[in-house]
């Protein structure tokens, strides 16, 4: 029989409050048999309690490494670097090891080492198209955060980075927040941003146009490319650097030219550019299209300086789990787009998404160095 017991982790990623599962997903995998098992979490949007009132069952926060081997551990973010035990059962979970990041073949390595599999939720895809993701919520929080630390700027000059930002009860409240800083900067620079969004026609790019739009900046402020344009001629791009604000919502699958770099920047008499918001986050890969940072940033400390020679100061942010800015609306979004493909997980065997993250995954295992 297949495995029918699901065990929600507790995240541990600092600041992560978003959750793979929520009480009405949760509910429905109930109803559809199967067994689902909530760690108790202090940081979940969700209470636990809202998790019990629908019959899930609660366990303790991080008791899933002792979890029978036939439970199937659902999360989200990536587990601690600092663990390295083999990973003995099958993980359904964002893992950042298939596109040769920093430490891949040491993430990975922990499945075949304990006999486990890893099912990445950024590789399920039906018809070549993911099944779900945080795309959306992605470019809203990250060009939000953009439009903050543009009035930022414009207040403090280069006396300090934007810091300790919170995750939002609900959107209206954090477009409350934007609509005020946009109006702020505007008085101060005597006009709105000008904005670029680089994958402006994907989930990830509609979020940051959205966003632009709902806090008041121009329609004709924010300029929207797609392949169309970075097809057309490669970077470094004069656009990116004499806007405002750059937010990169690209998903990088091969080399590419740069879209800015240190040269670009500091040769620019026309440079505008003071933020960057790196929404693909591929900080680590040997291909990131804006080699002019080196770490990710948190929301304890959302921005790094690049050091340039020219004014204005320019600040990237790069958040690697920008949406939970905004971690009910993102978590509801996701989890409701993924729940078809769970609730088919009994016969995972004979689902295409699913044969498709495990071929994936023993593909990637081959690839490791042998020790």
């Amino acid at each position: 029989m297949a495995p029918s017991t699901l065990h929600l982790r507790s995240e541990t990623k600092p600041l992560e409050h978003r959750s793979a599962l929520t009480p009405s997903t949760a509910k429905a995998l109930l109803d559809a048999g199967y067994t689902v098992n909530i760690e108790r979490s202090p940081v979940r949007i969700f209470d636990d309690a809202e998790f019990e009132n629908v019959g899930a069952t609660l366990v303790p926060e991080g008791s899933w490494p002792d979890a029978p081997a036939d439970h199937i551990i659902i999360g989200l973010k990536e587990l601690p670097e600092t663990d390295t035990f083999p990973l003995k059962h099958t993980h359904v979970q964002f893992a950042h090891c298939y596109k040769g990041q920093a430490g891949w073949d040491t993430v990975l390595g922990r499945f075949p080492r304990g006999g486990g599999t890893l099912l990445d939720l950024e590789f399920l895809e039906e018809n070549g198209r993911r099944v779900a993701a945080f795309g959306y919520h992605a470019g809203f929080a990250g060009a939000a955060l953009a439009v903050e630390t543009w009035a930022h700027q414009l207040e403090q000059g280069d006396k300090s980075e934007l810091k300790d930002v919170k995750p939002y009860k609900n959107e209206e409240e954090l477009l409350a927040h934007v609509r005020e800083a946009v109006e702020k900067g505007a008085k101060i620079a005597g006009k709105k941003p000008r904005a670029l969004v680089i994958g402006a026609l994907g989930r990830c790019g509609r979020g940051a146009v959205d966003l632009f739009q709902k806090v008041g900046v121009p329609d004709e402020n924010v300029l929207k490319w797609d392949l169309a344009e970075t097809s057309a001629k490669p970077g470094p791009y004069p656009e990116i650097i004499e806007s405002d604000i750059f937010v990169n919502c690209i998903y990088l699958s091969k080399p590419i030219p740069p879209f800015i770099d240190q040269a670009s920047l500091d040769g620019s008499a026309k440079r505008q550019l003071s933020v960057v918001c790196d929404v693909s986050c591929d900080t680590t890969n040997p291909h990131n299209p804006i080699p002019i940072y080196t770490v990710n940033t948190t929301f304890t400390k959302p921005t790094v300086r690049v050091p340039l020679q020219t004014e204005p100061i320019l600040s990237v942010i790069s958040i690697d789990h920008l949406p939970t800015l905004m971690p009910r609306e993102a978590s509801e979004a996701f989890s409701n787009d993924l729940l078809p493909h769970l609730l088919a997980l009994k016969e995972r065997d004979s689902k295409p998404v699913w044969q498709g993250a495990e071929k994936l995954f023993k593909d990637k295992v081959a690839t490791l160095p042998s020790s």
